[in-house]
């Protein structure tokens, strides 16, 4: 082998290996969604993710760091999901059942996994500025979709005029993050499509 040669394979074989990284951080998402942020230890992430200690270092930095990173991916996917089902319909009340009901998965081990947005709001409450400030940013947005299809409901006449729009998105949210975090502790599929229902049917005209 020439001094050349040896060169390139050490080079080689120095190189970190390479990996994908939009995979490595929805093994990360999982882990954190299912343990939470404290009872997962790096080793617990680096052997679901696949990856070495160091590749973990270089590509996102810490736990916490990596958290942040997922927490916010979560997130963003989550309201993305729940505008989707909320803004689809051309009945406003359908589409905040359908908000609600799409919290439900069928699948038992899914949904007692709950959310992982409420599982660190039960884990930092406000404790953590930045995660207040993605949490705050996050609902802003959905609250003020929420409030718009409750408008447009009182103005075609499915929901009541009386009701105060501002105060039922609070109340829809509000249910939301009960569902979740009922579905966590073991609540079943029928019982919370029934609640969402009957929360529904609270702001019928």
């Amino acid at each position: 082998m020439t001094d050349q040669s040896i060169t390139r394979y050490i080079s080689v074989m120095a190189r970190p290996r390479e990996f994908d990284r939009d995979a490595a951080l929805t093994a990360a998402i999982d882990v954190f969604w299912s343990k939470g942020f404290a009872a997962t230890s790096t080793e617990d992430l680096v052997q679901a993710m696949n990856i070495g200690r160091q590749s973990f270092y270089n590509a996102f930095g810490d736990k916490r760091q990596l958290y942040l990173e997922a927490l916010e991916t979560y997130q963003r996917n989550a309201t993305s999901c729940h505008l989707g089902r909320l803004t689809t319909p051309a009945s406003p009340l359908k589409g905040l059942l359908d908000l609600l009901v799409g919290l439900i998965p069928d699948d038992d081990a899914l949904r007692c996994k709950g959310c992982m947005g409420a599982g660190s709001i039960g884990e930092f409450g406000i404790t953590d500025p930045e995660l207040v400030e993605m949490r705050e940013k996050m609902i802003a947005v959905f609250h003020a979709k929420v409030v718009e299809r409750i408008r447009e409901g009182q103005r075609l006449g499915e929901v009541d005029p009386n009701v105060d729009a501002e105060q039922a998105a609070a109340f829809i949210e509000i249910t939301m993050t009960g569902f979740q975090l009922a579905a966590r502790g073991g609540a079943g599929a029928q019982e919370l499509h029934a609640l969402a229902a009957f929360a529904v049917e609270r702001l019928r005209a």
